[in-house]
Order: structure tokens, then sequence, then C-alpha cells
């Protein structure tokens, strides 16, 4: 029997799950903490992942450490420190800046269809990831990505195209990721020995 299945994620121990949603054949890795994001179908995240206010494509693949929508601080205040927003964590008098909060779930990460977060990554809030680009282990991704593209370093940059523009093009107006189960189950031999353009050649 499959272990993955669409009327539930698969949740491994220990995460800590708020204000979020989970698509179809979704895993979460344990000890991993989610909060206010939207999952799509079929994407996971590995082990230890902190992932806040982000909207997740799907066939996500995102490793293990990774950081996505990574909360900030208020810099242009007197004070950096949690006090003057988390207040009811130190005065029995005072309540939480719900103002603070409101902003910072407001500035959504997304992070597009069929797409590679490599190792301990990290992707700042308002980051757009594009379909199909990977992100190399370590990088700090402080501006969008293009599809199809891969990224790395800190802060990152452009290496390479993953597929020529032609072939990214080609490749979203397919947009296998909105196809059924039933028909990724019968092109999955395909999948799995054919190039690229191969694929798009049988099933544009």
């Amino acid at each position: 029997m499959a272990r993955l299945r669409s009327d539930q994620p698969f949740i491994h121990p220990d995460c800590q799950i708020t204000d979020s949603s989970f698509g179809e054949y979704v895993e979460i890795g344990a000890g991993s903490r989610i909060a206010n994001t939207v999952f799509g179908d079929y994407s996971y995240c590995d082990r230890t992942c902190d992932i806040a206010n982000a909207h997740i494509g799907k066939f996500a693949n995102i490793a293990s450490f990774t950081r996505i929508g990574a909360t900030d601080h208020p810099m242009e205040k007197a004070s950096l420190h949690h006090f003057h927003y988390r207040s009811a964590d130190y005065w029995d008098d005072a309540e939480h800046d719900t103002d603070w909060f409101a902003h910072r779930a407001g500035r959504t990460a997304y992070v597009g269809h069929d797409t590679w977060i490599g190792h301990a990554a990290i992707i700042k809030p308002e980051v757009t990831i594009g379909h199909g680009a990977v992100v190399a282990s370590g990088a700090i991704v402080t501006r969008d990505v293009a599809p199809y593209t891969i990224v790395a370093g800190v802060t990152a940059k452009p290496i390479r195209r993953r597929f020529s523009e032609g072939t990214a093009e080609r490749m979203m107006a397919l947009a296998w990721w909105d196809w059924d189960n039933v028909r990724l189950r019968a092109a999955l031999p395909d999948f799995r020995s054919m190039r690229a353009e191969k694929l798009l050649e049988k099933y544009e």
C-alpha cells in the first residue's frame, strides 16, 4: 500500500503546525515547524524545516534544515527585541502587537511547482521562486528567482538555466503538475526514461 495519501498529509513526529493547509500526497519531515503556509499537492519538506508565511506550489522538493519566509525584526524601531511585539510574554498588563504580526504574515514567500530547495537554504519573505527552479544548498535568496534557473551563494545569484528559455516556456505550458494521479501514473515510465525535451514532444 502506498505510504502517501490524497486525503491527509503524512506528518512525521515532533512537528509544529499552525494555520496551514495541505494538498494531496504531502509529507512534512520530523521536527519541522510550519506556520501560515499552504502546501500544494505532492510537495514535501525533509527534517527540521522552518516554513512560515509561504505558499508552496505542487511537487516542491524541500531539503532538511531549510527556512522559507524567515521572519524579520523591526529594524526601523528603537529596538529589535521581542519585548515590544511579544509584550504579553513579559508583562501581565500588556498585549502582543497584533499589527506587527499581521505585517509579518502578509509578507508571503512563493515557491513554484517542481522546485528543488537545497539543504539549509534560506528564502526571505516576499521572494518568489519560479517554477522548475533550483536553490543550491546553503543559499540565501533575497530576490526573485526566474523559472527553471539554478541559483547559489550568499546572497544567491544565478549559476545557469536548468532548461533553455524555450524549453522552460514549453514545460510551463504543458503544466504536467496539474495532471491527476491516474494520468501521472500512466506517464511514469516516460518521466523515468525520457529527457525533458522528449517528454515535451510526446505530451504537448
